[in-house]
């Protein structure tokens, strides 16, 4: 198995930590021919959504990630990741990879000062750390979504097929719990 994790800004050096722990191997994603290299998943790490979408678009990898992912790839987005796969945002006409059916409000929880810790569950898995920092979170979802994690009542985390997202960022904790449930993601499509 192999994971691909796009590597353009943001935290993509913490997820690939975390799949070092998993013995998962990953690459980054930093140019449209990294696109080329065989990979089971893909990560969008959090950062910046506005940077990461103009360098897709600047780097020629937005339209053949959004294939890639309409063809069925496992991906996982956190923060910024969950905004490129929503297919809106609220008061933003922008919309980025646009493959998953959420209508998310980006810093939802405020700024840099809003940012926080909590611990909630994750679907069946109860109780794991979540870090948010400048977090969205999911207004609504459609039919086909699965909802797995609220906090302060307030949609955090989803699931739809192989499309998975975050508001905040699992990578920055010691839990793998959320990898995992996205490596079993991957492992289900191989």
């Amino acid at each position: 198995m192999n994971i691909g994790v796009l590597s353009v800004q943001g935290a993509f050096v913490e997820h690939m930590k975390m799949l070092e722990k998993l013995n998962v191997s990953s690459f980054e994603i930093r140019k449209k021919v990294d696109l080329k290299k065989s990979f089971d998943g893909l990560i969008l790490p959090g950062g910046e959504s506005t940077v990461i979408g103009k360098l897709l678009l600047d780097l020629d990898m937005m339209n053949e990630l959004r294939d890639r992912i309409k063809a069925g790839i496992p991906v996982f987005g956190t923060c910024a990741g969950m905004i490129l796969l929503a297919k809106s945002i609220v008061n933003s006409p922008v919309m980025h990879l646009g493959t998953m059916d959420l209508l998310v409000l980006r810093n939802a929880f405020g700024r840099q000062l809003g940012s926080f810790n909590t611990v909630s569950s994750f679907g069946s898995i109860q109780q794991i750390p979540m870090t948010f920092i400048r977090a969205p979170y999911v207004e609504s979802v459609g039919e086909e979504v699965e909802i797995l994690s609220i906090v302060n009542g307030n949609i955090v985390a989803a699931r739809q097929g192989n499309q998975l997202v975050t508001a905040f960022h699992p990578e920055l904790t010691n839990n793998i719990s959320v990898h995992q449930y996205f490596i079993q993601i991957v492992k289900n499509m191989l």
